[in-house]
C-alpha cells in the first residue's frame, strides 16, 4: 500500500485525476456484486442504512479535518437548506431505485438507466438551463428516444428502472451543481437530512421484528455497516478526480460504471439480453459515441480559439494517459 501511494502521489495532478475517476466508475460497476450479497434485507432497509452508515463515516472524515465551519451557514441559509433536501430527496429516489433494480434481477435495465442519463442531462440543459444544442446533440438525443421506444415495445412497458435512474440522477447533477457545496460537506448535510426517517424506519423494523440486520450472518452484518464506507469512498473519488481532469474526460470514464454493469447483470448474473433488448443498447451506444465525439470536437475547437497554437496539437487533455 505505500508504494502504491508513493506511485499515485508521483503522478502528475491530471495522471491522478484520470486514476482517482476510473477507481471511482470501477467500484461504481462492481456495485451490483455488493449489493446482491445484501440480501435478504429488502431494498428499504438496505438503503436506511447506506444512509444511516454514511452520516456516520463522513462524520468521522469531517471530524479529522476540524471542517464543521460550513453548518452554521448552512442552517441560516434556508434557500441553500431547501436545495440540499431537494437533492437529498432526489438521490434517495436514485439509491432506492438501484438498489431495487439490482436485487428484482434488472442489473441490465440499471445499467440502462446511467447509459442514458448523459443524454437526459442534455435534455434537462435545453430545458432548465436554456442551453442551446449543436445538431449532432439533438441527433443523439433523438436516437436516445427511439432506443427507449424499443425497449419499450421489447419489455412491454416502459423502462421506468431506468427511466428512474436517469432522472433522478441527472436532476441530482443540476441540483448539485448549482448549490455548489464541497463534496464531503455535500454529502454528509444530504445523508443527515435523510438520516432521521432512515432512523426511524430502522427502528420500526425493529419493533416490527422484521429487520434482517444483526441477524442473518455476520458478514451480512458487517456488509451492511460498510454499505456507508461503500457509499462515500467512490463520491470522494470522483470529487477528487473531477477537480483535475478536463469535463469532456469525466464525460468519457462514465461509461465506465454501466459497461461493467452490464457485464455483471449478462455474465455473472446471467440476465437475459435478446435480440431486440440488445437492439435498444446498441441505439443507445450510437447515440453517445454521436455525443462524445461532438464533445470532443466542440472542446477542441474551444481550445483552438483560446489558442490558435493549440491547433496542431493532439487533445491530450481529453482522454486519459495511457
Amino acid at each position: 500500500m505505500g508504494v502504491l501511494a508513493l506511485t499515485v502521489w508521483a503522478m502528475g495532478e491530471e495522471r491522478r485525476g484520470y486514476l482517482y475517476g476510473l477507481t471511482a466508475y470501477v467500484l461504481w460497476g462492481f456495485f451490483p456484486i455488493y449489493f446482491k450479497l445484501l440480501q435478504p434485507s429488502p431494498p428499504l432497509e438496505i438503503l436506511a442504512h447506506r444512509i444511516v452508515w454514511s452520516v456516520v463515516f463522513i462524520s468521522l472524515i469531517l471530524a479529522g479535518m476540524r471542517n464543521w465551519r460550513f453548518l452554521p451557514r448552512l442552517v441560516r441559509d434556508r434557500k441553500l437548506l431547501g436545495g440540499v433536501s431537494l437533492a437529498a430527496l432526489l438521490i434517495a429516489v436514485n439509491w432506492a431505485t438501484y438498489i431495487y433494480g439490482v436485487n428484482s434481477d434488472r442489473v441490465v435495465e440499471t445499467a440502462l438507466g446511467y447509459f442514458i442519463t448523459p443524454l437526459l442531462l442534455v435534455v434537462l440543459g435545453v430545458t432548465v438551463q436554456r442551453e442551446r444544442l449543436t445538431v449532432w446533440q439533438w441527433t443523439a438525443v433523438g436516437i436516445g428516444a427511439v432506443a427507449v421506444g424499443v425497449l419499450t415495445v421489447d419489455y412491454g412497458h416502459l423502462p421506468y428502472i431506468a427511466l428512474t435512474l436517469a432522472a433522478s440522477f441527472g436532476s441530482y447533477s443540476l441540483v448539485k451543481k448549482r448549490l455548489k457545496l464541497p463534496p464531503a460537506e455535500g454529502l454528509f448535510v444530504e445523508s443527515a437530512v435523510l438520516a432521521v426517517p432512515a432512523l426511524g424506519y430502522l427502528v420500526w423494523l425493529n419493533v416490527a421484528g422484521k429487520a434482517e440486520f444483526g441477524h442473518v450472518s455476520a458478514g451480512h452484518t458487517v456488509l451492511m455497516v460498510l454499505s456507508g464506507i461503500a457509499t462515500a469512498v467512490p463520491l470522494l473519488l470522483f470529487a477528487a478526480a473531477a477537480n483535475r481532469v478536463p469535463l469532456v474526460g469525466i464525460g468519457i470514464l462514465q461509461y465506465v460504471a454501466p459497461i461493467l454493469q452490464l457485464a455483471c447483470g449478462v455474465l455473472i448474473f446471467h440476465e437475459p439480453l435478446p435480440g431486440p433488448r440488445l437492439a435498444g443498447f446498441a441505439l443507445v451506444w450510437v447515440a453517445l459515441i454521436i455525443f462524445t465525439v461532438d464533445g470532443l470536437n466542440g472542446a477542441r475547437k474551444r481550445r483552438t480559439v483560446a489558442d490558435p497554437a493549440a491547433a496542431t496539437a493532439e487533445p491530450a487533455t481529453t482522454l486519459p494517459p495511457r
